[in-house]
């Protein structure tokens, strides 16, 4: 099956409502525009520098969304295109987000991204902390970034039940927070 028949049958699975993001690490740009040719729009990279090499080459149409582990060193890479930040994991990070979005005007969206792994090689922060970030006069001052939702990573396991367990209260959080914060419209589960 090809890329474009891939898109056609995944799309026809998926609500309307859910914005599917064709995770593009270590594809090659052909396979990128076979995927853009076919009409998807919102490609995802774990690796800024891959990522900005490849906003150079390709369609300005595409919106690109940066779903791994951030470095604070590495936002200037992306500040100038990056759609959507989903792996934000600290005020300190955010801070660096504003620095660098302020100097291309504009403003970079993020997700919080919070632990609900049990694994300790998954990043992410728990919710009282993400209440401190957006509750905190650092970020209410902030013009050049605005959080839009969380982003968590399940377990890396066969165990269904965990990997449920774990993504429902990824989404009791942020249907709560979604209640106090009417910036969140954005839930990203992987």
């Amino acid at each position: 099956m090809n890329i474009a028949e891939n898109l056609k049958n995944i799309k026809a699975e998926i609500p309307e409502e859910v914005t599917l993001v064709a995770i593009s690490k270590t594809k090659p740009e052909k396979d990128i525009l076979e995927a853009y040719d076919a009409g998807q729009r919102v490609f995802g990279e774990n690796k800024i520098q891959e990522m900005a090499e490849k906003w150079e080459k390709l369609p300005k149409e595409i919106k690109w969304h940066m779903v791994g582990h951030v470095q604070r060193n590495k936002v200037k890479y992306m500040a100038e295109f990056v759609e959507l930040i989903h792996a934000v994991d600290s005020l300190k990070l955010l801070k660096e987000i504003e620095k660098q979005a302020a100097k291309y005007d504009r403003t970079i969206n993020c997700l919080l991204q919070i632990k609900i792994a049990e694994e300790d090689t998954k990043y992410g922060i728990d919710v009282d902390e993400a209440e401190s970030i957006l509750q905190s006069d650092a970020y209410r001052k902030m013009t050049h970034v605005k959080v839009v939702g969380l982003m968590g990573m399940a377990s890396f396991t066969e165990n269904e039940e965990q990997i449920k367990e774990e993504f429902s209260f990824l989404s009791t959080t942020f249907e709560a927070l979604k209640s106090r914060y009417n910036s969140f419209t954005t839930l990203s589960m992987g």
